[in-house]
Parts: structure tokens; sequence; C-alpha cells
């Protein structure tokens, strides 16, 4: 799938009318949907709490809330990049707070030609963390084929009396004669002895 194919959800957690219709309007539907739109951290926290969402935009600061705190947690989430917008005489310094948790920041009042880069680099962001997320959900699935094996291992050891490498052996050609995984031959190895 093409980055022009993909569809991000957003979430705006801002109190400023204004801002929000003019954020909104730069948002085409074919690209950013669904963009959910709130006016306080606490009702972010609660949204964030029922489904996850690829940007989120922090207009700072918020009635309940500075929003920096709230930004860098949710930066923390391996899924979703976040934008902090601070105002101008403020930004500078909250930038050297957020920066290093990968939180993004710009000015306020930002220009709208600065927006639609900002929103192509924080695609270009959460595109390279989708390739983590695949990497890492292939080392858990290899992390847990290894537990699986293991554990038939064990069961073979102590209900067959077999050494470790013959135990490794086994199920290694069992899985070559029966040309399947060697996960496939431990769950079998389980349910036989458990």
């Amino acid at each position: 799938m093409s980055l022009r194919e993909r569809v991000y959800s957003i979430l705006l957690v801002s109190a400023a009318d204004n801002f929000n219709l003019a954020f909104t309007a730069l948002l085409p539907e074919s690209a950013y949907y669904p963009v959910y739109t709130v006016n306080s951290i606490s009702a972010a926290k609660r949204v964030l709490a029922e489904r996850s969402f690829d940007f989120i935009f922090v207009n700072s600061p918020l009635p309940d809330d500075a929003g920096i705190r709230f930004a860098i947690d949710s930066a923390a989430c391996k899924d979703t990049v976040v934008l902090l917008f601070a105002k101008n005489d403020v930004h500078d310094s909250i930038h050297d707070r957020v920066a290093e948790y990968g939180v993004f920041t710009l000015p306020k009042p930002t220009a709208k030609p600065i927006l639609v880069q900002a929103l192509s680099w924080m695609e270009s962001a959460r595109e390279r963390l989708r390739q983590f997320e695949k990497k890492n959900l292939t080392l858990e699935e290899k992390m847990a084929e290894i537990r699986l094996v293991n554990r038939a291992k064990w069961l073979l050891i102590s209900e067959l009396k077999m050494s470790e490498p013959d135990a490794h052996h086994y199920i290694e050609r069992q899985a070559m004669d029966c040309c399947t995984s060697k996960k496939s031959i431990a769950e079998n190895i389980i349910k036989t002895y458990s």
C-alpha cells in the first residue's frame, strides 16, 4: 500500500474553536479519518482509553493542563506520532523538554504550508513506526515458537527420558520428516504429554 492510499486516524486536543476549524479544514477525509476533537486533557485520556490514533495533535495550553506530560506519555505509545503546538514565546523551552521523547513541536501561530509539511513528516514517522511494529511482531512470534519448542523438549526429557540434545534433534527430525514447522511438532508433543 502506497503512502497516498493510507488513511490516518487523528485525535485533536484543543479548546480553541477557531484553531480546530482551521486545522480540520486542512485534513482531507480521504487521508485523515476519523478525526476526533476534544477540548481537554481529561477528555483526551478518556478517548485514548477506548482506542488508539495514528496522530495526536495537542494545542497547548488547555483548560485543565498545559498538555506537555500528556504529549510525552502519548508519544511513548509505540504506534502514535504526537505534535504539540506551543505559544511562540515558550516554544523553544517546551521543545527542549519534549523532543527527547519523540514529540514534534510547532510554534503558534503556524502557517498553513508549515502545517502541511509537518503532516507529511508525521506520515513518514508513522510509517517508520509501522516497520518497527512488524519487526517486533516477527521477533515476538519467534520467541513464542522458541518457548513452545523448549516446553516440548522438557516434556520429552521428563516423559521419555531423552537428553536435551536428543529431544532437540527429535523435534527437528520430526519437522523435516513431516514437512511441517517445529512449532507444529512441539504443539503435538505438548498435547500428547500434557
